[in-house]
């Protein structure tokens, strides 16, 4: 019977160490059944489980002078047959994936999560750094630093796992999302967007009402609707009534100085380069929409229309309401459209009408979501001030 052992290596990163390392044990004819490496600050940790076969037991003595003169320790534990089949048996277990964004990380938001993470059952294979190094000093006023945690098994009840984390997201103000680590996750291809709140850092309807003179009506309606308070479609009629008479030269002074959320120019940037197709599903309104499509570079546009007469807002939307429903089936409408599956399909959006849409995508992202959407959505992302 082969005896297993588990060899922890620790000290200063070189090149050529897991080189040095394996060789030796090549020379051995050893099985290496797991293995692991990080470095963190140019301290490596590099774990082996390895099979030794019977009579070989001489490769302990060759590592520890190996180790000597690398400069490095290593650390012998036996380990049981039986525990081993243990092991081995947990293999299959569902896996999800867990990223922590933040402008720092901080001890106590690793704390938080991690008791969530261990209160639902779920073990932590890996921690990854995602970000860039950083800084001490001249920090970034808009620097992210994001964690990665790599967990196995599957909570008893998985809505209230989300649940707890997004209770941390907000209590904390940091961004946490999960996500179950299948095929799909890593051939994500159609990424849709909610304009509003979303792209941009504005309402773009309230925007309007301003220049109108009709501020507080529609603010507080748009407020209603987003809160999911009343029916959307209804809201849109009603608000889009209140801007009748408005100049077109208003809406294209708006449309023109778009506040556009922090990251956007980089986010579409690197999702074009990558070759992702990219839509707004928007409640809002063409005409900003076909701003942001040619500024960023967009795929699909799909809004509701403003009915424009003598170059004046008539006060009606022309055509079908993109709404919550609407948005749903656009999403399913481009995924067949691209022939791909909706598990790849990302949606992003922060109010009541994109639920929907969040809910059929593979990956439904709440995007300084409204207090309903918060409740409901598998993700929530925010930015800070």
């Amino acid at each position: 019977m082969p005896e297993l052992v588990m060899l922890n290596l620790s000290g200063e990163d070189k090149p050529g160490l897991t080189a040095s390392i394996t060789e030796l044990l090549g020379d051995f004819e050893i099985d290496i059944l797991d293995i692991g490496q990080a470095v963190i600050h140019n301290n490596l940790s590099l774990g082996m489980l390895i099979s030794m076969p019977d009579g070989s037991n001489s490769i302990l003595k060759e590592l520890l002078f190996r180790a000597h003169e690398l400069g490095i320790t290593v650390k012998f534990s036996p380990v049981e047959n039986e525990s081993y089949e243990n092991w081995v048996q947990l293999q299959g277990q569902a896996r999800f994936i867990l990223t922590l964004l933040a402008r720092i990380i901080k001890a106590n938001y690793i704390a938080a999560v991690t008791e969530v993470i261990a209160a639902n059952g779920l073990n932590i294979d890996s921690i990854i750094r995602l970000s860039g190094r950083v800084p001490l000093r001249h920090q970034d006023a808009h620097f992210k630093a994001c964690i990665e945690f790599s967990l196995k098994g599957r909570p008893k009840d998985v809505t209230l796992f989300r649940s707890q984390l997004m209770v941390v997201s907000s209590e904390l103000d940091i961004d946490i999302a999960v996500q179950e680590d299948t095929i799909f996750r890593r051939n994500r291809r159609l990424v849709a967007f909610d304009m509003d709140s979303t792209l941009i850092t504005t309402e773009v309807i309230d925007e309007l009402a301003t220049i109108a003179g009709v501020g507080e009506e529609v603010s507080k309606i748009t407020e209603e609707a987003m809160r999911g308070e009343i029916d959307f479609k209804e809201s849109l009629i009603k608000r889009v009534a209140l801007l009748e008479g408005l100049s077109e030269s208003s809406l294209k002074s708006v449309a023109e100085n778009l506040p556009l959320t922090e990251g956007v120019e980089h986010l579409f940037n690197t999702l074009n380069s990558l070759g992702y197709k990219t839509a707004i599903l928007s409640g809002g309104f063409t005409y900003f929409a076909d701003y942001l499509q040619k500024q960023l570079d967009i795929s699909y546009v799909h809004a509701n229309h403003l009915e424009i007469a003598d170059g004046k807002l008539t006060g009606k939307v022309c055509g079908e309401i993109v709404d919550a429903a609407k948005k749903a089936a656009l999403i399913r409408k481009l995924a067949e459209q691209e022939n791909i599956s909706l598990e790849q399909v990302i949606a992003v959006g922060d109010g009541a009408n994109d639920l929907d849409m969040l809910a059929i995508a593979g990956l439904g992202i709440a995007f300084h979501a409204k207090p309903i959407v918060k409740e409901n959505a598998e993700h929530r992302f925010q930015l800070w001030a």
